[in-house]
């Protein structure tokens, strides 16, 4: 086993892995905060701090995929919110929009490294190849972290969204889904479903963000 590529391979995955989840999640809870919901501060969720979000099971997934994964959802209460339905419909976006323009900002960062580092691979150059593959895993991970999202099963944020969008006599079918929602997104993932339907999405997202980069 090649233990100091394993240990590389990890150091280069951590911080973009954090970082993405730790923002997608501050996000929910910031943006409840604004409309007013104070549970996600009163938990101490409106923390920079990873481990005040990881999912254990989540994290794992994202290390062995690269794309796809998922942390402990922030807490929100609707009840607060002065029209619960819409209100609900931003908080549920404010994670996956958070995770593009993470995305979008290491993007930007890859195409400035090249110039930074020079042609030449001396000390300098070594100095930002890692900080050019972290840049690199950030928009993957973001990007997937993202579009997973909004896959309308719940308890992801793409089923907020739609009970947002459904009248009330389809919202309340709808919502009985959530119990077997953990069960049917094994499902997608152990039928391919994900790998022939989202995985292609994330790919081109990824692919338009870097341009020429690769």
């Amino acid at each position: 086993m090649d233990f100091p590529n394993i240990i590389q391979k990890v150091a280069i995955l951590t911080p973009p892995i954090l970082l993405a989840v730790t923002v997608h999640e501050m996000a929910h809870g910031w943006v409840a905060y604004l409309f007013g919901d104070p549970t996600a501060r009163s938990q101490g969720r409106l923390t920079l701090n990873p481990l005040h979000h990881l999912d254990p099971i989540g994290t794992l997934v994202f290390f062995l995929t690269q794309t796809i994964g998922w942390a402990r959802p922030v807490p929100v209460n609707p009840s607060y919110f002065k029209d619960p339905k819409r209100d609900m419909i931003w908080v549920a976006l404010a994670g996956p929009a958070a995770n593009i323009f993470l995305a979008v900002v290491s993007a930007l960062v890859m195409r400035q490294i090249p110039a930074l580092s020079g042609p030449s691979p001396g000390p300098q150059g070594l100095f930002f190849r890692p900080i050019f593959y972290m840049a690199y895993v950030s928009v993957q991970i973001n990007v997937g972290l993202a579009v997973f999202n909004l896959i309308p099963i719940p308890p992801l944020d793409g089923s907020k969204v739609l009970m947002g969008i459904l009248p009330p006599d389809l919202a309340g079918p709808y919502l009985e889904f959530e119990r077997y929602g953990f069960l049917l997104i094994l499902l997608l993932v152990f039928t391919g479903l994900i790998d022939r339907v989202i995985v292609p999405i994330i790919t081109f997202i990824v692919r338009l963000l870097l341009g020429t980069i690769f």
